[in-house]
């Protein structure tokens, strides 16, 4: 199927405005998703990346998350193909400032930080002054927004990472991202291909984690 064809079929899997959505659909095979969903460590990442249309859907669903006030809080940058490199430039320079003392080779990785994966995704945390949402709660919706896109790549087939690093926090690489002032990077989500099976990390258990009132 080609990628206009691509774009109609997933058209048809966002619902428009007003059109009835079940509430509980409720669906053994996305539990069984969820249940075995993982990350994948970006230096284990490869191309190709998602196609336009592929893309296009992740963004729309990963725009699906819960929004007190519906204040949209937040924002995606995509960075794919010579943007990574410009990125990574600015990320060396940034580093450079940091780390005077640094080497070649580590000035080199950081220039390529951003091409370790076909597609990177910066997540911004832009809060609306609001008298009835507090910005605690709107930057919970920008980390919801960073879990959709990871859960919205994976169901597309493709491997995923969510990371921050310093990039995340240094003004220099922000600023280029489009940061304003009041704006922080809820963190980078790079996507993928990665290896058909991964064994499974050790999980936090309900007694662990979880206690009853």
């Amino acid at each position: 199927m080609d990628d206009h064809r691509n774009s109609e079929a997933f058209d048809k899997m966002i619902p428009a405005e007003g059109e009835p959505v079940a509430t509980a659909p409720g669906a053994a095979t996305t539990l069984m998703f969820l249940a075995r969903r993982r990350s994948l460590v970006v230096r284990e990442l490869t191309g190709p990346g998602p196609s336009a249309a592929e893309r296009d859907l992740l963004l729309r669903v990963g725009l699906r998350v819960p929004d007190h006030g519906k204040l949209e809080p937040w924002r995606v940058v995509v960075i794919e193909g010579a943007a990574r490199d410009r990125l990574g430039t600015v990320a060396a320079s940034a580093f450079a400032k940091r780390e005077p003392d640094a080497n070649p080779p580590t000035l080199a990785a950081e220039a390529g930080r951003f091409a370790r994966a076909p597609l990177v995704l910066a997540v911004v945390a832009a809060p609306v002054p609001s008298a009835k949402v507090p910005e605690w709660e709107q930057t919970l919706s920008a980390g919801a927004l960073c879990h959709q896109l990871l859960l919205a790549a994976n169901a597309l087939g493709f491997a995923a990472q969510w990371l921050t690093e310093w990039v995340a926090y240094d003004r220099d690489v922000m600023a280029a991202i489009g940061c304003g002032a009041d704006e922080r990077i809820a963190g980078f989500v790079y996507v993928g291909r990665g290896a058909a099976e991964t064994p499974e990390r050790r999980r936090p258990t309900v007694a662990e984690r979880v206690r009853y009132l």
